[in-house]
């Protein structure tokens, strides 16, 4: 199958700037007609309307520039945040006292905010203490004395991108750990996908040289103990390690980025089951299927089938070449069920746990990591004296969830 890179861009802070750039344009509104309602109480109202106007063309002009934390760069945030103190510090000077008495807004008015809460957004809750100040004071100037409801709303506005700027570093925080959890489980399935077709080749292919060369001496006794040691080194590499940060997990100025490498499925159709089974049957294997095709989707197919496969060689090892084996596949309604019984000598008690820690995984991975995958299970039931069941059940799904891995 081809390989196909899938990216997946994971943001929570992405809404926040939508939600920015559509605050600023309608406080903008909301500034103008505060201004067109208390016409009266403007001394210099040109003065005025030469600010609303280049408000506007700001406002409108710069939308791209609060869409992302990548487009709303330092520059920008100080000459926005200048231009809101520039209309709190004009106030007094193209209004009428008695406005400024009344508590009547600033020109910019709430528009202000917008300008603030960019700096949280962008750069945490630090930017947001560092922004709130001068507007602050500049709203402090414009009133002349501590005003109740001045100071009321200059904490207001303080507190607030304060909060937002806590919330959006901890939300990219909370990203940079989702995308590195993400990108352990891909690769760690990856891992378990290459183990199972490993232990399902080349590690048998090096045991059982080994097991002959010592019978043959010789020469071929050191052409199997090499192969003893390169099957040690082999299990210890595919049953360990871990995956080492990525700089995509890092950065999450623009959202965590995750590459998860998925299988490219080659056909859409399903599979039957039985079809894939027959070359297992033989002389010491007996088949016993239903009479109708059991359709699984390629991949599902291809996986129980593998993991029927390990199984086999996991008797022909354990129990001998001399063993019987039966398979029994039933097609449920919801599921398929495929039952792997042999006459073999069964399973002492510990040693699947003892195997598993030797590096040995032809049951925890090349079995039970298959139909884990495949959202299936797989039950091992062994009594000493009296073989081994094992009874693999996978659901019946629709073909995308089956050949995504």
């Amino acid at each position: 199958m081809a390989k196909r890179e899938r990216v997946i861009r994971m943001s929570v802070e992405q809404p926040l700037w939508r939600a920015l750039t559509g605050y600023r344009v309608l406080t903008l509104l909301y500034a103008i007609g505060l201004f067109a309602s208390a016409y009266e109480d403007y001394d210099r109202p040109g003065v005025a309307i030469a600010y609303f106007a280049l408000l506007t063309v700001w406002t409108l002009a710069t939308l791209p520039r609060v869409q992302s934390a990548a487009a709303c760069t330092k520059r920008f945030l100080a000459v926005d945040l200048a231009i809101a103190i520039t209309g709190i510090v004009l106030t007094p000077w193209v209004v009428t006292q008695g406005h400024i008495d009344r508590g009547g807004p600033t020109l910019p008015s709430i528009w202000t905010a917008g300008s603030v809460l960019a700096y949280a957004i962008k750069g945490g809750w630090r930017w947001a203490a560092f922004a709130s100040t001068p507007v602050a004071v500049a709203n402090l100037v414009e009133r002349g004395h501590p005003a109740r409801d001045t100071v009321h709303n200059v904490i207001l506005v303080w507190v607030a991108s304060i909060a937002i700027g806590y919330v959006v570093e901890v939300a990219r925080a909370s990203e940079r750990t989702l995308a590195r959890a993400l990108e352990i489980e891909a690769a760690t399935r990856e891992r378990e996908r290459l183990a199972r077709d490993i232990h399902d080749g080349v590690l048998q292919v090096l045991a059982m040289v080994q097991r002959r060369s010592v019978l043959l001496g010789g020469e071929a006794a050191e052409l199997g103990r090499m192969a003893g040691e390169q099957e040690v080194a082999l299990r210890t590499l595919v049953s360990g390690g871990l995956v080492p940060p990525s700089r995509a997990s890092e950065d999450a100025a623009q959202g965590a980025l995750v590459r998860l490498v998925e299988d490219e499925p080659a056909d859409s159709g399903p599979v039957d089951l039985r079809v894939l089974l027959a070359p297992y049957a033989g002389s010491r294997v007996s088949l016993a299927e239903p009479g109708a095709p059991v359709e699984l989707p390629p991949g599902a197919a291809r996986e129980l089938a593998a993991a029927v496969g390990a199984a086999l060689d996991n008797v022909r090892r354990h129990a001998g070449e001399q063993a019987r084996a039966w398979i029994l596949v039933e097609d449920e309604p919801g599921e398929i069920v495929v039952t792997v019984r042999d006459d073999g000598p069964g399973i002492p008690e510990g040693r699947l746990a003892q195997a598993e820690g030797e590096g040995r995984l032809g049951v925890a991975q090349s079995i039970r990591g298959r139909l884990r995958d495949l959202g299936g299970s797989a039950e091992l039931v062994s009594v000493p004296g009296q073989g081994t069941e094992v009874e693999l059940t996978v659901p019946k799904v629709s073909p995308g969830k089956a050949e995504r891995r």
